[in-house]
């Protein structure tokens, strides 16, 4: 008989899904998982990594100006629309999740921190869940009472009640920046100062970035 191959409860694909739900209404239990970062942690963990990245990209591209004038062809439709967001979406999601996690983990060591590329980059996508939430809680509602002219230019998605969405979708994305705060915070053993001050720099790095190549 061959020797019998034993699985930590961590190395769980399944746990980790639970965990992409958990972290928000439990943060701290999912982070301090997170510190594990073995090989086949690391493999149970990349399912629900890629779900978590999948879906905040969708949700994301959903609020840029494309989106907003998506309809203005009359050929386009509805399935178009989602295709759309399917693919953009996704690719959108996987190319923030690999340069945020490279941002996070420099910014990390300089900062003084410890771990691999591979764990900052497992921590982003879990501290993006918040951005993920929004496809299922802000989208359905959106979609409700504005229907298409959401993907329409001059539509009527206008006045206080965009607003309000507008409003909850950022107050998810700085839920999103405080999941990773805390992550960082959890993850490394660091202060809250220190975790804060990492976040936000890791935070202004891309916006530094546009900057400069707007005056280059």
């Amino acid at each position: 008989m061959g020797a019998r191959i034993e699985v930590t409860p961590q190395a769980d694909e399944r746990l980790w899904l639970q965990r992409a739900v958990l972290v928000l209404v439990s943060p701290g239990d999912v982070f301090a998982a997170l510190r594990d970062d073995s090989d086949a942690v690391a493999r149970a963990r990349e399912e629900a990594v890629l779900a978590i990245v999948f879906i905040a990209g969708i949700a994301t591209v959903l609020w840029t100006p494309v989106a907003g004038r998506l309809l203005k062809d009359v050929t386009l439709d509805w399935l178009d629309v989602a295709v759309w967001a399917f693919l953009g979406g996704g690719l959108y999601g996987f190319v923030v999740y690999w340069l945020a996690g490279a941002v996070v983990h420099w910014v990390s060591r300089l900062g003084g921190g410890s771990g691999s590329y591979r764990r900052a980059r497992h921590l982003v996508a879990y501290a993006a869940a918040p951005l993920a939430l929004s496809l299922f809680l802000v989208w359905p509602l959106r979609l409700a009472v504005y229907g298409e002219d959401v993907f329409r230019e001059g539509g009527s998605d206008h006045g206080a009640g965009n607003w309000a969405f507008v409003f909850l979708e950022l107050a998810l994305a700085a839920w999103a920046l405080g999941l990773l705060a805390f992550g960082l915070r959890i993850v490394q053993r660091w202060s809250w100062p220190r975790a804060v001050v990492v976040t936000a720099v890791s935070a202004l790095v891309p916006v530094l970035l546009v900057l400069v190549g707007e005056v280059a």
